[in-house]
């Protein structure tokens, strides 16, 4: 039996609805929001904690987010943040966890880091650089054993497909079949590096082809692009066709982490991918089509402001962990029968 050459292709967009899109929005606006409220919060000295803004990368998550079932798992990394929001986790279960307290969807036990809520599917937040795509392949493989219809996203930087684990997990994948879709969020920047100080390939879709499963290499901030391909993706994962390795182009607005200079960023193409902001884009787009008016899309931002704001004082209202708390979770409990 032949297999047939991978390809590597860049999706083309597919008719979406207007309400689609103004779900992408709806998503995409809570997450800018809940952002510039964590950084506003770190800024002013309420909480101390790492955080890596997603900032730019919003619609990557919304669209995709449109494409899975609430069954579907997703698999993220400590920039995270849009991945979950995106996903499902309540805020107010998220945001406690980031303000440490037992409140939170992990006990303040997590962290920003390590975001766990299997409710909505988001299975791992990882702070280590690629190790969720192996992970991802396990949860894949569970799934695929017991015969349920269910796909996994595996989310994950530009610079972790330089890592040893992305190349193991895609070449197992491929060979198992797995219903897993490898989602590179391309952002320009390996830490501090560009792209292309650290890797070698134009694109990192086009690794790919070494494995056997189809590269896509997308615009991440088209919501339309980035959810047809999306769904392209999961659509086959579901059918047993195995795996794609989908590649969405992006921008960072902020530096690697909170407090970083961003110094190595060039500041003519920050102007240029700032001015192209996708958030404020999108919402331009849906008035200019007449998917949306002025007052909806307001009724939206209002409520995503809403949303945030009591999540923020369900946080603040949590207590801190007990020390009790330490070794629970940790390690087996002993049960009194």
């Amino acid at each position: 039996m032949t297999t047939p050459a991978p390809t590597t292709q860049t999706a083309v967009s597919a008719a979406i609805s207007s309400e689609l899109l103004v779900e992408i929005y709806r998503i995409a606006e809570r997450i800018h929001h809940t952002d510039e409220r964590i950084r506003s919060l770190l800024m002013s000295g309420e909480i101390a904690l790492s955080y890596y803004s997603p900032r730019g990368q919003e619609i990557v998550a919304a669209a995709t987010a449109v494409s899975l079932r609430p069954t579907d798992y997703v698999v993220t990394t400590y920039r995270g943040l849009h991945d979950q929001i995106a996903k499902g986790v309540p805020l107010r279960l998220l945001l406690a966890e980031y303000f440490g307290k037992v409140t939170g969807s992990c006990k303040g036990k997590g962290g920003p880091m390590h975001v766990t809520h299997p409710e909505s599917g988001v299975m791992l937040t990882t702070g280590v650089v690629g190790s969720g795509l192996p992970i991802a392949n396990g949860l894949a493989l569970a799934a695929q054993l017991r015969g349920e219809d269910r796909a996994v996203v595996a989310n994950f930087g530009d610079g972790a497909s330089n890592i040893g684990a992305f190349h193991e997990a895609l070449n197992l994948a491929s060979v198992w079949k797995l219903p897993v879709v490898f989602l590179c969020q391309n952002n320009g920047y390996a830490e501090h590096t560009t792209y292309a100080n650290g890797t070698s390939c134009a694109n990192v879709a086009d690794r790919a082809a070494g494995y056997g499963m189809p590269g896509v290499t997308v615009n991440g901030d088209d919501p339309a692009e980035m959810f047809t391909a999306a769904t392209r993706a999961v659509t086959a994962a579901r059918a047993g066709e195995g795996p794609t390795l989908l590649e969405a182009k992006t921008f960072r607005f902020m530096g690697h982490f909170f407090g970083d200079d961003s110094s190595y960023i060039d500041e003519e193409i920050y102007a240029r991918r700032l001015a192209a902001d996708p958030v404020p884009g999108l919402r331009a787009r849906l008035i200019d089509s007449g998917a949306a008016d002025e007052a909806r899309l307001a009724a939206i931002d209002a409520d995503a402001r809403r949303e945030v704001e009591d999540a923020i004082e369900f946080a603040r209202a949590g207590d801190y962990p007990d020390v009790d708390e330490l070794g629970r979770d940790v390690y087996a409990q002993e049960v009194t029968v």
